[in-house]
C-alpha cells in the first residue's frame, strides 16, 4: 500500500479521539465520524460520569465508617445514633448535574484537542460502503441528523462505535423507574429503594454507590456470588462489605421481568412523602425472578451487560466479519478481515476498558502509517473496579493459577497488617502477587484497597517489564504507607523463593 494520507474513524469514543490524535500528529488527513459527542459513552453516559457520581459516595463512605473511629466530633444537631440516621446527605439532583456539566467539559476538550491536531469532526452516522475501490481506497456514507449525506474517501477505516446496554424484553427502561446506565443522570431525587439487576462490573459499581449515598439497596445476582468473573478472594471481601453496610445481595436469582405497579398507601405524617388523592406515594417497581419471587422497590437499574453497535453498518457486506455476539472479529494489531478496515474499543469485545480501547486505536493507527508497532498484549492491562474498596488487577488470575494455565507462587497480605491502613481506619483489602516459581518474575497482582487504582501501577511496572519480587522488595517505599504492602508481599515471595518452598 502506498503512503496513507486520509482516515475516516467512526465513533468518538476513547478508540477512536485517541486513534484520530496519533494519526493527525503523523501527517495524516483525519475525519472522525460521531453522533453523539466526541468522547462517546465513555465520556458522556459510561465511565467519567459514574466515577464522578462515585467520588461524592466515596466521600460519604469514607466519612460514615471512620468518623467516630479517627475521633471527629459532628456538632450539630443530627439524631443520636440509636435512630439511625446518617450524619451526612446528598443533594442527588446537584450530583447528577455536576455529573453532566463535567461529562460535557470533557467532550468539548476532547473536540478541541483533535481539532487543533487537524482533525475534522462530522456529525452523523457512518456506514461503510460494500467494495474496495481499484485503488485500494473505502468509502464511508454519512447521513446526518437532517438527512443530508456525505460521502468520504479513505484509504483505512477505523470502527470504534462502542456498545449499548442490553435490554431483556420483559424489562424495557422508562428512564423515569426502569432505568439503565445511561439514565440514571437524569434523576433528581436519590431512590429510596433501588433494586440493580445484575452483579457484573457495573452492577456493582452503582449498587455501592448508591448505598453510599443513602439508598436502599438490593442486588440481584444470577451467579453464586458478587462479581462472577473476577478474583475470588476479592469478590469475597466487597460482597462482605455489602452485606455488612446493610445491601440485601441476593445470589442465585435470576430477573425474569420487571414492571411498574402503583404504590402503595401510606400513614402521612409531618415528615412522610407527598401523596396523591388516594393516599399513594409515587410509583413502585416489582422485579419477578425465574423462581417465581416478586421484589419491590422504588427504581430497578438494570446493568445486565452491553451490546456492540455494530449493526446496519454495512460492515458484513464490506467483508468484516462478525461474531455471533455482533463483536467484530480483530487480530492484535486492530485489523478486520476486510482490506483498510481496523476496529477499535468494545464493538470488538476484546476488554472493555477505556484505555483498551485507546491503545487499540493507536496501534490501528501506527499500524496503518508505517509506523512501528508492538501487538496488544493483554496479559499488561491493568484494570480497576471502582467501589468501596476498589478492586484493581493485572496480568494473570488466580484462575490462571488455579486452572495450571500458569505456575505461579502466591501470597496474599491482609492490610489489617499495614500501618498507614490502621492509621485511616481502614478494615478492609489486601494485595496479592503472582510470581514464577523459578525465576521469582511477576506475572500478576490483584490490590482490593481504597484508590486500589493507583496501587497497583507498580505491580503494572513490574509485570509489564518481567522484574522480579527481589527487584520490587528491593525498592524503597515510604513509611508510612499502603504501598509499603506491595514490597512486603513481594519480599515474603523472595523469601520463599530463596528457600525453595512450594
Amino acid at each position: 500500500m502506498e503512503h496513507v494520507t486520509r482516515i475516516v474513524i467512526i465513533g468518538g469514543g476513547p478508540g477512536g479521539y485517541e486513534a484520530a490524535l496519533v494519526a493527525a500528529q503523523l501527517g495524516a488527513e483525519v475525519t472522525v465520524v460521531d453522533r453523539d459527542g466526541l468522547g462517546g459513552a465513555s465520556v458522556l453516559t459510561d465511565c467519567v460520569p459514574s466515577k464522578t457520581l462515585i467520588a461524592t459516595a466515596e466521600v460519604m463512605t469514607t466519612f460514615d465508617s471512620s468518623y467516630e473511629e479517627l475521633g471527629i466530633i459532628v456538632a450539630d444537631d443530627t439524631p443520636p445514633i440509636e435512630q439511625a440516621a446518617r450524619v451526612v446527605g446528598v443533594d442527588l439532583g446537584k450530583v447528577n448535574r455536576r455529573v453532566k456539566r463535567l461529562a460535557l467539559a470533557q467532550s468539548h476538550d476532547i473536540t478541541a484537542s483533535v481539532t487543533r491536531a487537524g482533525g475534522r469532526v462530522v456529525r452523523g452516522r457512518g456506514r461503510l460502503r460494500p467494495a474496495q475501490a481499484p485503488d485500494g481506497t473505502r468509502r464511508v456514507t454519512v447521513t446526518a441528523g437532517d438527512g443530508s449525506t456525505e460521502e468520504l474517501v479513505a484509504d483505512a477505516v477505523l470502527v470504534a462505535t462502542g456498545a449499548h446496554p442490553r435490554e431483556i424484553p420483559d424489562a424495557q427502561p422508562d428512564g423515569e423507574r426502569i432505568l439503565n446506565w445511561t439514565q440514571v443522570y437524569d434523576l433528581d431525587e436519590l431512590p429510596e429503594e433501588l433494586i440493580v439487576v445484575g452483579s457484573g462490573v457495573t452492577g456493582a459499581e452503582f449498587a455501592g454507590a448508591y448505598q453510599a449515598l443513602g439508598s436502599k439497596v438490593t442486588l440481584v445476582s444470577s451467579r453464586d456470588r458478587v462479581l462472577p468473573g473476577e478474583d475470588p478472594d476479592a469478590a469475597a471481601v466487597l460482597e462482605d462489605v455489602f452485606r455488612r453496610r446493610g445491601m440485601n445481595v441476593m445470589a442465585r436469582s435470576r430477573a425474569a421481568s420487571v414492571k411498574r405497579v402503583p404504590g402503595h398507601a401510606r400513614a402521612q405524617g409531618p415528615s412522610s412523602p407527598k401523596a396523591d388523592e388516594e393516599g399513594r406515594v409515587g410509583d413502585r417497581v416489582e422485579v419477578t425472578l425465574a423462581d417465581g419471587r416478586v421484589i419491590s422497590g422504588t427504581h430497578c437499574l438494570m446493568a445486565v451487560g452491553s451490546i456492540p453497535n455494530t449493526a446496519d453498518m454495512g460492515l458484513e457486506d464490506a467483508g468484516v466479519q462478525l461474531r455471533d455476539s455482533g463483536h467484530i472479529r480483530i487480530d492484535r494489531v486492530s485489523r478486520t478481515s476486510a482490506p483498510g478496515v481496523y476496529a477499535a474499543g468494545d464493538c470488538t469485545g476484546v476488554f472493555a476498558l477505556a484505555s483498551v480501547a485507546a491503545m487499540q486505536g493507536r496501534i490501528a493507527m501506527y499500524h496503518v502509517l508505517g509506523e512501528a508497532v508492538a501487538p496488544l498484549n493483554l496479559r499488561t492491562v491493568s484494570a480497576n473496579i471502582f467501589t468501596d474498596p476498589e478492586i484493581a488487577t493485572v496480568g494473570y488470575s488466580q484462575a490462571d493459577i488455579d486452572s495450571g494455565r500458569m505456575d505461579a507462587r502466591v501470597v496474599k497480605l491482609p492490610l489489617l497488617r499495614n500501618p498507614r491502613a490502621k492509621m485511616q481506619g481502614i478494615r478492609d483489602g489486601f494485595v496479592k502477587i503472582f510470581c514464577r516459581p523459578g525465576t521469582g518474575i511477576v506475572v500478576g497482582g490483584v490490590v482490593v484497597a481504597p484508590r486500589a487504582s493507583e496501587l497497583i501501577h507498580p505491580i503494572a511496572l513490574a509485570v509489564d517489564n518481567n522484574l522480579t519480587v527481589e527487584q520490587m522488595a528491593n525498592a524503597f517505599t515510604v513509611y508510612p504507607s499502603l504501598s509499603g504492602s506491595i514490597a512486603e508481599v513481594a519480599r515474603q515471595l523472595h523469601t520463599r523463593k530463596t528457600q525453595g518452598e512450594e
